[in-house]
């Protein structure tokens, strides 16, 4: 019986969109990294990263064995797993009917996945005590969009993820505002209107948003309005 290998992928964008970047690190069955690569992607958004990262890592492995993929990207994982079938279904269009965003790279990730057995496991990002594949490819990804530069390596050079920060304790209410979206103000109207985030949060892609920053909603939540198309 061949073991199941267990990798970790990750996208980034300074400023979403802005330099952007992917990564991926192969693992041994029992999590030890053996390998990792990363990639810059010019100008784009963190989602077109988070999607790169996965094509290039399955497109690295061999599909005749079995692998465990860790991201910590809801969007991507509910494209690949709960998405994707609906929207082949209806001619690559939401149930907006809207064309389906990142398109081209969501089929290339079809096309890799036919036939293979891949599962996939959401980890939070930037944890304490998170899982440690996931903060290397962070870390990788996270420099490649910084320096636009490619890199790749062995165990002997994974990149050094930065410490994650301790959670700073928030009151009640505060907590329960941003939690609900009330800790935003209206800075315009219509459909979808789009907010200036009065409190940071946590967009449903499970990247964070800024005091500031515009949200929107995002399927029951609020986050970075490029997000919201693929909950439409």
């Amino acid at each position: 019986m061949v073991e199941r290998v267990i990798a970790a992928c990750d996208g980034a964008a300074k400023g979403n969109p802005g330099p952007a970047g992917w990564a991926y690190v192969v693992a041994d069955a029992a999590g030890v990294p053996q390998r990792w690569q990363a990639g810059a992607l010019g100008h784009s958004t963190n989602n077109v990263g988070e999607l790169t990262a996965l094509q290039r890592l399955l497109a690295a492995t061999d599909p005749a064995v079995p692998l465990e993929v860790r991201l910590d990207s809801t969007y991507t994982r509910d494209s690949v797993t709960k998405w994707l079938k609906g929207w082949k279904r209806n001619g690559w269009k939401t149930a907006a009917g809207k064309p389906v965003a990142n398109q081209e790279l969501i089929q290339a990730i079809d096309a890799l996945l036919e036939g293979r057995d891949v599962v996939f496991v959401y980890v939070p990002a930037h944890q304490v005590d998170g899982d440690p594949l996931n903060a290397i490819a962070d870390k990788a990804a996270s420099d490649a969009a910084r320096t636009q530069k490619d890199a790749a390596g062995t165990a002997a050079d994974l990149p050094e993820p930065d410490p994650a920060a301790t959670p700073k304790v928030r009151s009640t209410r505060s907590a329960a505002a941003a939690a609900t979206g009330g800790a935003a103000k209206r800075t315009s109207s219509g459909g979808s209107r789009t907010l200036a985030a009065r409190f940071p949060g946590t967009c449903p892609c499970s990247r964070p948003y800024a005091k500031g920053d515009k949200i929107t909603k995002v399927g029951g939540s609020w986050g970075h309005p490029e997000c919201a198309a693929a909950h439409a």
